[in-house]
């Protein structure tokens, strides 16, 4: 139980860290990767 409780923290951190970073990028970065920025959350965390 403490094993999965762990990986979970790990995987939200994860994505925390990918939102930030996507964040980050200007509007044009993200076009180019297909992402908008109100979009940026949901494809991190269900894919494009």
């Amino acid at each position: 139980m403490f094993r999965h409780l762990t990986s979970r923290l790990q995987a939200y951190r994860n994505q925390r860290n990918d939102i930030r970073q996507l964040s980050m990028m200007d509007d044009r970065a993200l076009s180019d990767i297909g992402v908008g920025r109100a979009d940026i959350a949901r494809a991190v965390r269900f894919g494009r």
